[in-house]
């Protein structure tokens, strides 16, 4: 009998480049859970969020954080919200689904995103002529995310830092997306 190992990879099997200054990379190892808030459950799953982790319910469009820093709450809708944090070991049942058991829905979309961190001097300049939200600190502060589109592709973008930003897209896409805020870089 032959005896076959799955290896996992990430849709852009771990990319990082530089650009003069500006870094463009493949952020492998990020978890997103999205929960879904039941209906009437808003009131109990923010008591239980800040119980558990110290982080209110966002509202849509916005990022609460947890106190130990580790995982970021992103308002995606009125009822959704995507949790963020460093991938537990395999196997390993998540904090959040534990923790907040009764309270949400929960669905693991870790596999369904490619995630790419774009920071530097020329991450703005990059990021305005294929993003049509405006991420200019003074109209896009930190602790915000939106979603949006790149290039005809569903998107999601938050602030990662100082000149930084975090970019999900479908994992489906996960090459379209990178080839689009690459050669956005590449053309400045």
């Amino acid at each position: 009998m032959v005896e076959h190992t799955l290896i996992a990879r990430s849709p852009l099997d771990g990319y990082s480049e530089i650009f003069m200054d500006t870094r463009l990379e493949e952020v492998p190892g990020l978890a997103i859970v999205s929960i879904a808030v039941p209906q009437g459950g808003k009131t109990a799953l923010d008591k239980a969020m800040q119980d558990a982790f110290g982080a209110m319910l966002p509202d849509t469009g916005r990022i609460t954080t947890s106190d130990d820093n580790k995982i970021r709450f992103l308002g995606m809708s009125p009822d959704q919200v995507f949790a963020l944090y460093d991938e537990p070991e395999a196997g390993a049942e998540t904090e959040i689904e534990t923790t907040l058991a009764g309270c949400g829905y929960f669905t693991r979309q870790s596999d369904n995103w490619v995630k790419l961190r774009i920071s530097g001097p020329a991450t703005l300049a990059a990021l305005e002529r294929i993003c049509p939200v405006d991420l200019d600190p003074a109209a896009f502060p930190e602790n915000r995310v939106a979603r949006t589109v790149f290039e005809h592709m569903g998107s999601i973008v938050l602030g990662d830092g100082e000149e930084g930003f975090l970019l999900l897209s479908a994992a489906s896409s996960a090459r379209a997306f990178l080839d689009a805020v690459r050669e956005s870089i590449i053309r400045l």
